[in-house]
């Protein structure tokens, strides 16, 4: 074999190898993109660069794979479902207490999944890898609720801080705490928009909540 030959071949192999590399690579970062959705962008912009990033979150999923996560009874989620709608009762008289309440009970969720909750960084580093999709809900309350102490949160940052709450909630209880909203629920959102008077749906700000007109089956 000559010498051309042999230079030739080490360069294929040499350049198959760096698309298997790139491949593997390109296919780890769509499965973190899959899997922290949102969050990928955040990081990558936080660290300011996305190897680093990716190193980050890949350190984020072992850790996480670590953890002895368990689902809820239906006892539990009774339990806390029960809980949330007294939240929403107390927020019409005391709306800082409210959320106040809020955030120890979705602190408590927490914990009984399975997750630390000593440092609020590592409790957001723990839950975006199942739960990215409602993470900055969690944050946007959580600021609120921080500044709500200060008595820097008005009356409206205080509603919008429960339904940021509600969000996560939602997704660590499996279910929408108050599936079947009634005037409490109500008071924690916006006013739902006008409707027509021939419609037979009632549709509010709380997402996936649905109610049918009373007088709907009889037209």
């Amino acid at each position: 074999m000559s010498a051309t030959v042999t230079i030739v071949l080490i360069v294929v192999v040499l350049l198959a190898l760096a698309a298997i590399a790139l491949g593997v690579r390109a296919a780890r970062r769509r499965k973190l993109q899959q899997t922290f959705g949102p969050e990928y962008d955040r990081v990558v912009a936080d660290t300011g660069n996305r190897t680093e990033a990716e190193k980050e979150l890949l350190e984020r999923t072992k850790r996480h794979a670590q953890l002895e996560l368990k689902p809820l009874s239906a006892e539990s989620r009774s339990k806390y479902s029960a809980a949330w709608e007294e939240v929403q009762i107390r927020f019409v008289d005391n709306p800082k207490e409210a959320v106040e309440t809020a955030d120890e009970l979705v602190t408590r969720l927490i914990a009984e999944r399975g997750y630390p909750t000593g440092d609020y960084d590592e409790r957001l580093a723990n839950l975006s890898v199942e739960h990215a999709s409602t993470l900055e809900h969690y944050r946007a309350a959580h600021d609120i609720s921080r500044r709500s102490k200060s008595d820097e949160a008005e009356t409206e940052d205080l509603r919008q801080a429960l339904v940021h709450y509600r969000a996560l909630f939602a997704d660590l209880l499996g279910e929408d705490p108050v599936a079947h909203n009634g005037p409490a629920a109500e008071e924690t959102t916006a006013p739902a928009p006008r409707r027509n008077v021939d419609d037979t749906e009632d549709t509010t700000t709380d997402p996936g909540v649905t109610r049918t007109r009373p007088d709907a089956t009889s037209r």
